[in-house]
């Protein structure tokens, strides 16, 4: 089996060619993406993605979209809109229109219905309290429903009462009659059906009877003619649930749910329920927070999209469960954005350097030229050059180690796409610092190397002071001090919240050209990495990721 554009040979195709050699199923290849509306997709819903479409792209098949949208209490039209938008971005399209479960309310009902005629399904009246002890331990046996033995009859007519809206949130449930004493406690007589007298995103106040996920979405499967279900590694136990349903149900040639290992990162957590309590307590900027692992945070942040899809086909799918490096993920950033950023050049931390031999008849050029990209064709931009410009704070120690390769008192340097600079002296303050250098520029080097065959190793990247403009520059850096947050109760999460994750910095000098950068540009800053132009008014940038290596 051949590689597809967006998924690598794994398990999962090795068993859908093996299902396609002995004719499984009657129909072609047919795969589903099934979020819940709850939350925004992150990284790990990323992977999903990149897999379902991908089978779907590579047996030349379609991949449906369908909201899982069962419990109202969590479910927003926000949600919605916003997993649309991110699954666009990272280059996918569904087959025909969106799907809801709740498009399948009243099959489900009749579903119900049948396995309650079948006996396979009771009205329980105990409460979640009742029914989370009587479910027994790992070790322990479940105690059967003293409800379980109600009548066909009764069932009925109370799951009809359930529907109507008689009975308050909690007070009866639709459980399945499978086996209080399974060694798989989802098998317990698990619940089907609860009452909620919640108004539905979708289908308003139609209903307060919602069916639970298990039932809903082995069903949505099956009405939607999937032939694998791809699932996260934690619905292995449930698989059997899965199939129950359905063989009760009389389905022929069921879906066949296949689980593979979730996606986890370090220094970030992969859960709705963590990340929207980051949201809620205003840890973070909202979903769409660059720090946040969120598709759309990464959009925000300036990540590509084609640097996701990379990751995601190129990390794998297995069944065992592992933690990738964040810097993984950077790497294919970066190697996205090295081909198509232009660079620009920014100074984070500004020494001014004056220029002493600069005058009108030194034969200094005041308007250079600096190529867009080093590599590929994307044309020059003028470099304003000045009798002061600014360099990195960094780039100049008064005693160096060895190997220090920039600048330093009566040693030399190359100005990025300029002249090579000595520096003469320095000034400093009353405490010591150093507060400017002076230098000279040797005209004769201008694009060239020294005519004499003295050596310069180091080349800095600078601006004109006189004529660089004021941006405002974000930089971010990991969320968590934690390696793996994930571990960490909710309730401690913030504390391990890292407090210079964000900063801001203001009134820093960049290059004129940058003036013209449009909103969601990305530009290289020479040596500094990679910044994205906001949609603010103002000069106003975000570090999307550093260089692999800040001497460049």
């Amino acid at each position: 089996m051949p590689d597809g554009k967006y998924v690598k040979n794994n398990f999962i195709l090795g068993m859908i060619e093996s299902d396609l050699a002995n004719n499984k199923f009657d129909r072609d290849v047919q795969t589903r993406f099934p979020p819940e509306p709850n939350g925004f997709l992150h990284i790990g819903h990323a992977k999903s993605i990149c897999l379902n479409f991908g089978i779907a792209d590579l047996y030349e098949t379609k991949c449906n979209l369908r909201f899982d949208d069962t419990n109202p209490e969590k479910e927003d039209q926000l949600y919605v809109d916003a997993i649309k938008k991110d699954i666009e971005w990272l280059g996918f399209k569904w087959a025909g229109s969106p799907f809801h479960a709740s498009d399948y309310f009243e099959r489900f009902y009749k579903c119900a219905v049948q396995l309650i005629k079948s006996g396979d399904a009771f009205v329980c009246d105990q409460s979640a309290e009742e029914m989370s002890v009587s479910r027994g331990t790992l070790k322990k046996p479940g105690t059967a429903s003293p409800f379980r033995d109600r009548t066909v009859e009764e069932s009925l007519a109370l799951f009809e009462e359930m529907k109507a809206g008689k009975f308050k949130n909690g007070e009866k449930t639709l459980r399945a009659k499978i086996d209080m004493s399974s060694g798989n406690m989802n098998l317990r007589d698990p619940a089907m059906y609860r009452i909620k007298h919640t108004p539905h995103q979708n289908t308003g106040d139609t209903w307060c009877l919602y069916p639970m996920y298990d039932f809903a979405h082995c069903l949505s499967d099956a009405f939607e003619r999937i032939t694998h279900s791809l699932c996260s590694l934690e619905f292995q136990d449930h698989r059997p649930l899965y199939e129950w349903y359905l063989e009760k149900l009389g389905f022929e040639r069921p879906p066949q749910q296949i689980e593979f290992s979730r996606l986890n990162l370090n220094y970030t957590v992969m859960s709705k329920r963590k990340l929207l309590g980051l949201v809620e307590s205003k840890s973070v900027e909202g979903w769409d927070d660059p720090r946040m692992p969120t598709i759309s945070g990464m959009r925000n942040r300036g990540y590509p999209a084609a640097a996701i899809r990379g990751f995601c086909k190129d990390i794998g799918v297995s069944k065992q469960d592992s933690v990738i490096e964040y810097s993984l993920l950077e790497e294919y950033v970066r190697d996205e954005l090295n081909a198509s950023a232009q660079r620009r050049m920014a100074i984070l931390d500004p020494l001014e350097v004056e220029i002493t031999n600069f005058t009108d008849s030194a034969g200094i050029e005041t308007e250079l030229q600096g190529n867009n990209h080093p590599k590929n064709e994307m044309g020059t931009r003028t470099l304003p050059f000045d009798s002061t410009i600014y360099i990195e704070r960094s780039d100049f120690m008064l005693d160096p180690p060895k190997k220090f390769f920039r600048l330093t008192t009566d040693k030399e340097v190359r100005l990025r796409n300029s002249y090579v600079l000595k520096c003469t002296g320095t000034i400093k303050d009353s405490s010591g610092t150093v507060t400017k250098l002076l230098a000279t520029i040797d005209p004769e080097t201008l694009g060239k190397n020294p005519s004499d065959g003295r050596k310069v190793k180091g080349v800095l990247h600078w601006v004109s002071a006189k004529r660089s403009l004021k941006a405002k520059i974000t930089q971010y850096d990991r969320l968590f001090r934690e390696e793996l947050p994930g571990k960490i109760p909710q309730e401690e999460l913030d504390g391990a919240l890292n407090a210079d994750s964000k900063i801001v910095m203001s009134d820093i000098p960049c290059e004129h050209e940058l003036g013209s950068a449009k909103a969601g540009e990305v530009f290289q800053f020479e040596r500094q990495g990679y910044f994205k132009r906001t949609e603010s008014s103002e000069l106003e940038f975000i570090k999307v990721v550093s260089l692999k290596d800040t001497w460049k």
